[in-house]
């Protein structure tokens, strides 16, 4: 069947991804987060910054319970569970923006579609389980396919490709059959490169610069650069640097095919993938 890329369909909804660029707000339940430490670890805490980043015009609320800076090491499936599960509940009972959650755990995903998520983030890209792909299949919902090279303990020691850009678009091309074979649309999935996922610093500059190869794909594009650490060996640690120079290589990103970016900042990120609609 013939599917638009300029739309994903997730578990009853349709996104429209044509008309700019979509928003992604990331929530880490998480007490190690790389980029904000812990700071929504608390329920209630997770739960007041989800509707704020709603308020600042977040299109997707992505909720995470598992840390997946490099080194880090994985967190049981309960334990999982019981941070992201809560959260997604409230933010459910609270406001109609699209949930996703952030997991390489079937049994993660399953519990929080049915707790209300409408979007499974699979940085494994199938990789780690398989049996995703039934969760997806089985609930209609949104998948999320991630290239990452390794795991998150070992992902930086050293990666290396023989063709970097063939090699992720072969990856995601075979994640994308896995999933379709296993009973998801075509229309349900979107891809994403995984910046930082097993990438040294040259590897995702040319990511981004030659990001439209992944249009033969067929599907939407997310890209996540928000405060990553090629940036930070680019700019530094000060924050507004950061930033800034986050939100210039997601609206360069856009401009070479994104069209969901995924991130911590989302109002200025909000009124530039408007300016980016103005452009396109």
């Amino acid at each position: 069947m013939k599917t638009s890329n300029k739309q994903w369909q997730i578990k009853g909804r349709i996104l429209d991804v044509a008309r700019r660029p979509l928003v992604m707000g990331i929530l880490n339940v998480t007490p190690d987060s790389f980029s904000d430490g812990g700071r929504f670890f608390d329920t209630h805490k997770a739960v007041a910054r989800a509707l704020e980043m709603v308020k600042e015009g977040a299109d997707i609320i992505d909720v995470g319970g598992e840390s997946t800076r490099p080194g880090a090491d994985p967190v049981p499936e309960q334990q999982e569970m019981d941070r992201v599960v809560p959260v997604i509940e409230r933010i459910v009972s609270r406001c109609g923006t699209p949930i996703s959650v952030d997991t390489t755990k079937a049994t993660v995903a399953e519990a929080a579609i049915k707790a209300g998520a409408h979007i499974i983030n699979d940085i494994g890209g199938l990789s780690v389980d398989p049996t995703i792909a039934h969760v997806a299949a089985k609930h209609r919902c949104g998948l999320v396919l991630m290239h990452m090279k390794g795991r998150p303990r070992t992902m930086q020691d050293a990666p290396h490709y023989d063709d970097l850009m063939s090699e992720i678009v072969d990856f995601l091309k075979s994640a994308l059959h896995r999933a379709t074979h296993n009973g998801v649309e075509l229309a349900s999935i979107v891809v994403d490169p995984g910046i930082g996922f097993g990438k040294t610093w040259a590897h995702n500059w040319k990511i981004l610069k030659q990001l439209n190869q992944l249009a033969s794909l067929g599907r939407p594009i997310l890209i996540g650069t928000s405060r990553k650490r090629f940036l930070r060996e680019q700019v530094g640690e000060e924050p507004k640097a950061l930033e800034s120079a986050t939100l210039a290589s997601h609206v360069a990103a856009c401009l070479n095919g994104a069209r969901i970016v995924r991130v911590h900042d989302v109002f200025s990120h909000r009124c530039a993938m408007d300016v980016v609609r103005a452009l396109q």
